[in-house]
């Protein structure tokens, strides 16, 4: 094994592959998701002389894993290093089941009062992090660059930074960021935003959850200057509930000049154009043309998380077809919802909350040969997915919170064709890219129901001039433009 240190360290919860035993052999295969970082954080290693990669491997007994804690990877994306952390079980559920998910994601997300802070314990936070600072800086060289994912790594940037001063730190956040008075709720902020000022460089997706954190930065530290930009100013009529005007591009702190960059995830547009033209893609389109028998297909997909706003657009269905009961037995919903986190009881009750209100409305509606709504709750894969990006007449992702949101954009990727309609609330990041989308406010009942109506009324010629400017900013802003973005922001 090469003892060479990495001029690049990757530092994110996951492993860069995905596990799966085959005859009593473990065997490392690609990530099924095309869209994910995880592909595109591994095409920063073919920059670079040498590379490593730190994510966590749940162990029994984590001082003797029964595992390798270093591996050589070799694939299409050249070769590195993957340092896995041995976690126990008690370990992963209060760092990042407890901790994460409890505390920290319903702030991030604005929702307080799914705020837990009683049975956080912090110090299993702060070593789970060390940990990850520790392995980080085993791998690096002392000039390296690591690039540090996500909110739950929040604390690796000050450990770092004591152990490897020179090296460039960058930290990218894949969630929304909210301003002081929700952030604040944290008994733990000073200590956060203080490690995120050791980085070089600190990442979002858009320019408001940018504005945010420059603003908590000023609540909490005496910041010496933030230098800002104008945005260029599109039609105000376009101006979904998440942009900005400005956007923060440095603070300096302590005559330290951190970065801010807002740039958001793209998705591989080649990827998805090879998938929709596929022999089996183009079988499964027959497939499903045939099984809707005219009918108009709305499509649904999202994770099965409070956030994402799932009861709130099943309930806006099962207003749709109370007062136009013309569309009975012409449309049909189909709604993917996908668990993220088996065993949490918080997504075990919005799962359970979805099957009721869906399993009414077939009660109420459903005809010998119609079923209203069909709810999904597997993983599909993505070849097939595409084929239902290309089916529906609707596509319609309302969250309530979300950082960004890919599913939009595979979805206008995959419309090759020109036509569909998105229906996307203005609370998703990825509003301010597409705002030629149907846009709603999800948290009103009236809005949803006006856009729902809107989309399924448009003509073909609305729906056409809408979708040429949302592929228009889709292909024109792809994964590899974002990890462009990210390389000029550290360089």
């Amino acid at each position: 094994m090469s003892t060479k240190k990495s001029d690049l360290v990757i530092v994110y919860h996951r492993q860069p592959y995905e596990e799966v035993e085959e005859n009593g052999v473990i065997v490392r295969r690609e990530n099924k998701s095309p869209n994910g970082i995880v592909p595109t954080l591994k095409s920063f290693f073919g920059h670079v002389d040498q590379g490593s990669w730190i994510a966590w491997k749940e162990a029994e007994d984590p001082a003797r894993p029964d595992f390798e804690r270093v591996v050589e990877i070799s694939d299409n994306y050249g070769d590195y290093r993957v340092a896995r952390l041995p976690l126990s079980a008690d370990q992963v559920r209060s760092f990042y089941h407890v901790t994460s998910k409890e505390a920290l994601w319903p702030v991030l997300h604005a929702f307080r009062e799914r705020y837990n802070y009683d049975p956080v314990d912090w110090p299993t936070f702060r070593e789970v992090n060390f940990a990850f600072a520790q392995a980080a800086a085993q791998e690096a060289s002392d000039d390296a660059t690591v690039w540090v994912h996500d909110y739950n790594l929040w604390l690796v940037p000050q450990y770092l930074r004591q152990m490897k001063p020179n090296v460039k730190i960058g930290f990218f956040h894949h969630t929304p960021f909210p301003g002081p008075d929700l952030f604040n709720v944290l008994p733990w902020r000073k200590e956060i935003i203080g490690s995120l000022l050791k980085c070089d460089v600190v990442g979002f997706h858009i320019p408001r959850f940018a504005q945010n954190f420059a603003a908590v930065c000023e609540s909490l530290y005496d910041i010496e200057s933030v230098e800002r930009s104008r945005l260029e100013l599109d039609d105000i009529r376009l101006r979904p509930a998440l942009s900005e005007l400005k956007t923060p591009d440095a603070l300096v702190y302590e005559g330290r000049r951190v970065r801010i960059v807002a740039t958001p995830v793209g998705i591989d547009v080649n990827f998805v154009e090879e998938c929709i033209n596929a022999a089996q893609t183009a079988d499964l389109e027959k497939r499903i043309e045939t099984e809707l028998t005219g009918k108009r297909l709305l499509l649904s997909v999202s994770r099965t998380d409070y956030t994402k706003g799932g009861a709130e657009l099943l309930y806006a269905y099962e207003r749709l077809l109370e007062r136009r009961p013309e569309l009975h037995g012409e449309i049909r919903l189909m709604f993917v919802s996908v668990a993220a986190n088996n065993g949490m009881a918080v997504y075990e009750q919005v799962q359970q909350e979805l099957e009721t209100i869906a399993g009414r409305i077939n009660a109420r509606f459903a005809k010998f040969d119609w079923q209203p709504v069909q709810l999904l709750s597997n993983p599909i894969p993505f070849k097939q997915l595409a084929a239902f990006y290309r089916k529906a007449d609707i596509c319609w992702i309302t969250p309530l919170a979300d950082g960004l949101n890919l599913v939009a954009k595979e979805f206008v990727a995959a419309r090759t064709d020109g036509d569909g309609v998105l229906v996307l609330s203005e609370f998703a990041g990825v509003a301010t890219e597409l705002p030629h989308a149907v846009l709603c406010n999800p948290f009103s009942n009236g809005s949803m129901d006006h856009t729902i109506d809107q989309a399924l009324d448009m003509e073909e010629n609305e729906r056409r001039e809408r979708m040429i400017a949302m592929r228009n900013v889709t292909s024109g802003h792809t994964i590899a433009n974002w990890a462009e973005d990210l390389r000029a922001a550290i360089a």
